[in-house]
């Protein structure tokens, strides 16, 4: 069952959803170029999306946190230097930070902690993952213009900090159930550390104005045999090549999502989780400004 039918039977007065969504199960992301529907397993799992200005990086975010929203087994961590771009969820969220460096080092130090204690609690338990039905939620880190944490804040001591933790987010936390899904227009060096770029196991890179730019995204020498984001038109908003960790590109069509759709998805979500915070991630943190 897609987002779009969800609207629709939601705005249909249909009861809704007719089945348990849940984050372990595989997200419908859109088409491929030959009409197949993809699917990609998140859980235990992190995704960069990468491309200009326009190409589409935010709907294929929008598109994850909202399938995530209507997961009651996920808990979600929204980071957006836009403010408006994850703007929406807020109120499905257990924290949400704008453009506020200090805020976002504090929520990423707190999921930090929360990742220790699981791991404590699956090495008293003889366990290396979390499985379903777990006393714990996964949580979906979702990483809006994370150039903004990572480049743009003007005290640098700030910015490593910023990266570090993300790094070892990324680097540690897929095992009990943190996920990170990072957006921002070219994820180079001085953007994300090499070292954290290429921990990402899902790539997704939007139309880009150079090769280059393609290879930093999909990773270096897919442009040499024959894959580059730069091919894709201009007017083709939402195709993108993605990438799995020891796989090929392949081009796929984004699902869609509008604003009102988006917003209706988010308020049922909230409806439905109660606009309960996790326990992990309280106290509930909202920050819009600097």
């Amino acid at each position: 069952m897609n987002l779009r039918t969800v609207w629709r039977r939601r705005s249909s007065g249909a009861v809704f959803p007719d089945r348990d969504l849940s984050i372990f199960d595989p997200v419908e992301l859109g088409i491929t170029d030959v009409g197949a529907r993809k699917r990609v397993l998140f859980i235990y799992r992190n995704m960069l999306i990468g491309g200009e200005p326009g190409g589409g990086k935010s709907s294929l975010l929008n598109l994850v946190v909202a399938y995530a929203a209507l997961c009651m087994d996920c808990t979600l961590v929204l980071l957006d230097g836009k403010q408006v771009e994850l703007g929406q969820w807020e109120s499905c969220a257990s924290a949400f930070v704008g453009p506020d460096i200090d805020a976002a080092l504090a929520v990423l130090q707190r999921l930090q902690t929360v990742m220790d204690n699981r791991y404590r609690w699956l090495r008293w338990h003889l366990r290396r993952k979390i499985k379903p039905r777990d006393q714990f939620k996964p949580i979906l880190l979702a990483i809006d213009e994370i150039a903004y944490f990572s480049a743009t804040v003007l005290d640098k001591t700030k910015r490593e900090m910023f990266s570090a933790l993300l790094r070892d987010l990324v680097a540690r936390g897929r095992a009990i159930g943190i996920i990170v899904v990072a957006a921002t227009q070219r994820p180079s060096s001085d953007i994300i550390p090499t070292s954290l770029r290429d921990l990402f196991a899902w790539r997704a890179c939007f139309r880009t104005t150079n090769d280059s730019s393609s290879d930093i995204v999909l990773g270096h020498g897919w442009v040499s045999r024959g894959w580059s984001a730069n091919t894709i038109s201009p007017q083709n908003q939402g195709c993108c090549l993605l990438i799995a960790e020891g796989g090929s590109p392949e081009l796929l069509k984004v699902a869609w999502l509008d604003d009102d759709e988006c917003a209706a998805i988010a308020a049922y979500a909230a409806e439905l989780r109660g606009v309960l915070d996790s326990t992990e991630v309280r106290p509930k943190l909202t920050v819009v400004a600097a």
